[in-house]
């Protein structure tokens, strides 16, 4: 266990202080994906039935009205299924971007290093180049593996909506 902790560390580390702001961020957007997956797995059921209850204790359904109150209520669920959606895409995009920083950062190590010893100092610009490379790669897994999650779930959100406004007819 000490042993994972102190390997953690030296990533980190040889990664620079971009390194850990990837890692904050990916920890955020797989809490966003987790809370979406769990509200599509559990608590969208309850939403879309109370909406649609709510439309079958109406008697009236077909007055303007009623059309009024039956947008409400399939606007109500689209919200509640589009919460955090948005921003675990914008996570998504935004690890390579982070990792990119840190190629950034890591470079201008590396110049710096070179312009004070001239090109002789080749270990500490590998430790620069270590720091360039690192974050980009980091980034682009989270990006990756938040792609493979984000990349349905529009379409998730507009089968739900629809089973919605399926179930409420207007009679």
């Amino acid at each position: 266990m000490g042993l994972g902790l102190n390997e953690l560390e030296d990533f980190l580390a040889r990664g620079g202080p971009v390194l850990l702001v990837i890692m904050v961020a990916t920890f955020i957007m797989w809490a966003l994906i987790l809370e979406r997956l769990f509200y599509f797995r559990f608590a969208h059921k309850t939403v879309a039935r109370e909406a649609v209850d709510e439309w079958n204790a109406r008697s009236d359904r077909k007055s303007v009205l009623a059309h009024w109150v039956r947008d409400k209520l399939i606007s109500e669920v689209r919200m509640k299924a589009e919460t955090n959606v948005q921003m675990t895409k914008a996570m998504v995009a935004l690890a390579p971007l982070l990792g990119l920083l840190g190629t950034v950062t890591g470079m201008v190590a590396v110049f710096d290093v070179m312009a004070i010893t001239d090109g002789a100092d080749a270990r500490s610009m590998s430790g620069g180049v270590s720091q360039a490379t690192i974050p980009t790669m980091a980034g682009m897994v989270a990006s990756i593996s938040g792609i493979l999650f984000t990349s349905g779930m529009d379409r998730k959100v507009s089968r739900l909506v629809q089973g919605v406004e399926d179930e409420m007819e207007i009679v």
